[in-house]
């Protein structure tokens, strides 16, 4: 029997569809320092945004000769140490798709939270404040938005985007995409130039670090907003922080930390900003759609 180890999770449906399937899918959580040793007895891990999949988990567990397929159930694999896993011989997959509508909403949402102070004012209420003078926000219509990244989320947004009436730019480093006519494709500088929103769409790469940091920022047009659903890291939190104190960037929405939990609380309870605990695939829809994904991938691997 294959056994798959579901270490963050998965949607009921899918781990009844797996059982059915004659999947022995165990649906635990194992501490990093544990989970090695524990993949020694497993054929597939299946992770999503919580676990890393270290070099050194990859190493023990490749030890028992059993583990074949790591599977991150959402979008990109930047927690697993991909490298490692090819040279020993070790798959990794993802279900890109999955997630996409979730998180471009959510991502819309922020914008619409920004620039019409629902966060801040929400808080303001409940501690017995009417302070309808002070919320004087801005429409979505007819601003711009620049997307960095142009993949699956991006594209969705930017749809979602043009159907509120913004005029919607990108860049992404592999240059113009054919599946995103009908946008305009700018330089890196030049969209942050004219952009009234910036929102990011791409993955975190260490050895780059921050995408958008102070420099960048400078760029950005007096007052824009800074949106990320995408990855932590990939905007340099004190960078953002000493932007939003100054007035350079008005507002900022944020679903994901360099750190999560985030620690980084003057950042979480800055008025200007609206934060999410990273719950871009938290839908009921995504994760029904996540877990048929990764079943799939289960299923056509190992037939």
């Amino acid at each position: 029997m294959i056994r798959v180890l579901l270490n963050d999770g998965l949607d009921k449906k899918a781990i009844e569809n797996l059982t059915k399937k004659g999947f022995q899918a165990d649906n635990i959580h194992i501490a990093d320092e544990d989970l090695g040793e524990a993949l020694k007895d497993y054929d597939a891990l299946v992770v999503r945004s919580a676990t890393k999949v270290r070099e050194n988990i990859i190493r023990k567990a490749k030890d028992g000769q059993r583990l074949k397929l790591i599977i991150r159930g959402g979008v990109g694999v930047d927690n697993i140490d991909v490298k490692t896993a090819i040279e020993l011989g070790i798959d990794s997959k993802n279900t890109p798709g999955a997630s996409s509508a979730s998180v471009a909403e959510l991502t819309l949402a922020h914008m619409f939270a920004v620039s019409r102070f629902i966060a801040v004012s929400n808080v303001t209420m409940r501690e017995g404040k009417w302070e309808k003078k002070k919320y004087k926000g801005i429409e979505l219509s007819g601003k711009t938005l620049g997307l960095i990244g142009a993949g699956r989320i991006a594209k969705e947004v930017a749809v979602r985007a043009k159907a509120l009436g913004m005029n919607v730019i990108y860049n992404d480093i592999l240059g113009e995409k054919e599946d995103f006519k009908g946008f305009r494709y700018l330089a890196f500088d030049e969209l942050l130039k004219e952009a009234d929103f910036v929102s990011l769409h791409i993955p975190y790469d260490k050895a780059k670090g921050a995408v958008i940091g102070e420099e960048e920022i400078s760029i950005m047009k007096d007052g824009a907003y800074l949106i990320n659903c995408a990855r932590g890291g990939v905007v340099d939190e004190e960078a953002l922080l000493n932007a939003l104190n100054s007035g350079k960037i008005a507002a900022a929405g944020i679903d994901v930390y360099k750190e999560e939990p985030s620690a980084n609380l003057e950042l979480i309870n800055h008025p200007n900003v609206s934060v999410t605990p990273h719950i871009g695939a938290s839908t009921k829809e995504a994760q029904e759609r996540i877990g048929e994904e990764v079943g799939s991938i289960l299923e056509e691997y190992f037939k």
